[in-house]
């Protein structure tokens, strides 16, 4: 539970627990479990690879409001915008460009929260 509070932060993580239900309680712990337990805690990659990788995996597959909590995630462990931008235009090669596209957009409503 702290790497996954570390990296998605204290509100995302409490909004998961306050909406957690007998239905998903078991999908929550086991996320924390494997997720954030297992991989993320893993010695063999840095945090800032990890995002990078998950960003990728998040435009690949569409997931578009994993990527926006993952955007987060990523500035959070560190990652900088132009690094982001980078794994964005990567993935418009590997991924396509229309989910690319989808990516920035996403990305630029991010970082425009943490502008001044």
């Amino acid at each position: 539970m702290v790497v996954r509070r570390q990296v998605l932060g204290d509100a995302h993580v409490d909004r998961a627990n306050a909406n957690t239900s007998p239905f998903t309680e078991e999908f929550q712990e086991m996320i924390t479990r494997y997720a954030w337990g297992t991989i993320w805690t893993r010695p063999g990659l840095e945090r800032t690879t990890r995002s990078a990788i998950t960003l990728t995996a998040m435009i690949a597959g569409g997931y578009w409001e994993e990527l926006e909590m993952h955007v987060h995630a990523a500035l959070r462990n560190g990652m900088s915008p132009d690094e982001i931008k980078e794994v964005f235009l990567q993935s418009a090669i590997y991924c396509s460009v229309p989910a690319a596209n989808v990516a920035f957009k996403i990305g630029q409503k991010v970082l425009a929260e943490y502008e001044d």
